[in-house]
């Protein structure tokens, strides 16, 4: 098939800041494509060629949305699954599958996938609700402290949170979740692996991930991950059975803890490109977002080494605002050498929702991450009259 310049169209699930850095590539390759949001404003619309706004979770509008292309994908795993499996019955090519994402979208099932195919992962009890696992806890069958995950719906630190006595119950809703015992970690690890329809796979390097103590988001990305090579090259083999038992086609971002006796532990996977890949865009050959179209439009994969080191910087609504975004200290971060903002679009801020992120590339790691620190330091997403200017 003639993906370029031509009447090929590739569906994406998701208007979100992951499909507007897809749609750069497209863009690239002059691909024509369509995006399904459920917002007016969502990020993709000025990037697409066509925009329907509808809900991701309804039936007939995600098999509606389908009927129209030749490839569909997502940028987002809480889509209506039924609808891809009748379109992939009738001939639309849906990466990842939506027997792979059926499987990857409950946390619960997951974990069970991670234990029937002996993928190391920290040990977990399931429940159909916080009542039964209050119960379990009362009866001394869950020690506290543990982690508490939400079996659907958790994105960017939502959904989980540590139980460490009953009043941490408090706020914590009534749904299908996890306990996971706490794992000792030293490092938090991801590696992203690529795979296309014909199996060919390619790897990126191991990267660190430093994590806010309080909103559990990704605060930096580290890479080349600062670890022994044994860690690095077990994290790698990790990935890979990892990606091999799913059988995905696309990305796959494997998110790994390592303890201090170089244990290695799966904690999730996104199917999808990822937070952990935006370091890419400036610091590899070939950017996570370039790799995941290259891999659903089965053409050759490309270079995943690093240019040079890469730090990624997080981008969040600042405590205490909420409402027209304002990003203080731009011009001060665009004087630095190897800084490069990318601004998501998103109109409205509130507390640590993601609103952008800065990329560092630099020879030495650790000057790149000084210079993270300062840029960190340097700019902030708040709200204020929109007549006000940067000075």
């Amino acid at each position: 098939m003639n993906y370029f310049s031509s009447d090929f169209k590739l569906g994406i699930l998701g208007g979100g800041q992951l499909g507007k850095m897809l749609l750069t590539e497209t863009r690239k390759f002059d691909i024509q494509t369509y995006v399904l949001d459920p917002s007016d404003e969502a990020p993709c619309k000025i990037g697409c060629n066509h925009f329907v706004k509808g809900s991701l979770t309804d039936f007939d509008t995600v098999y509606n949305f389908g009927r129209q292309v030749d490839v569909l994908t997502i940028e987002i795993e809480h889509v209506n699954v039924d609808a891809l499996e009748k379109l992939e019955a009738e001939g639309v090519k849906v990466y990842p599958s939506p027997a792979t994402l059926k499987l990857i979208k409950n946390k619960g099932g997951q974990k069970d996938f991670y234990a029937a195919n002996n993928i190391p992962t920290a040990d977990y009890r399931r429940f159909e609700n916080i009542n039964d696992l209050k119960v379990a806890v009362d009866n001394g069958e869950i020690a506290m402290p543990f982690v508490w995950k939400s079996t659907e719906g958790g994105y960017d630190g939502n959904g989980v949170k540590v139980i460490r006595s009953a009043e941490s119950f408090e706020g914590v809703p009534n749904v299908q979740c996890i306990a996971e015992v706490m794992v000792p970690f030293v490092y938090e690890l991801a590696v992203i692996v690529a795979r296309s329809p014909k199996g060919k796979i390619a790897t990126y390097p191991v990267v660190e991930m430093e994590f806010h103590p309080e909103a559990n988001q990704v605060e930096y990305v580290i890479c080349p991950a600062r670890i022994p090579d044994a860690v690095a090259e077990k994290a790698q083999e990790i990935a890979l059975k990892v990606s091999e038992a799913f059988g995905h086609v696309g990305l796959l971002a494997v998110e790994m803890f390592c303890t201090e006796d170089e244990q290695v532990l799966v904690n999730e996977v996104a199917p999808r490109p990822h937070n952990s890949g935006h370091y890419s865009i400036e610091a590899s050959y070939t950017s996570q977002f370039e790799q995941h179209l290259r891999a659903i439009l089965n053409l050759p994969l490309g270079n995943t080494g690093s240019k040079a080191a890469g730090i990624m910087v997080n981008l969040v609504g600042a405590e205490g605002y909420i409402g027209d975004v304002k990003y203080k200290g731009m011009k001060k971060i665009l004087k630095m050498d190897g800084v490069t903002p990318h601004i998501y679009g998103k109109k409205q801020t509130r507390p640590f929702r993601k609103m952008g992120h800065v990329t560092i590339v630099h020879k030495d790691i650790s000057q790149a991450r000084d210079i993270a620190e300062k840029v960190k330091e340097s700019i902030k997403v708040i709200s204020v009259p929109t007549q006000e200017w940067d000075k």
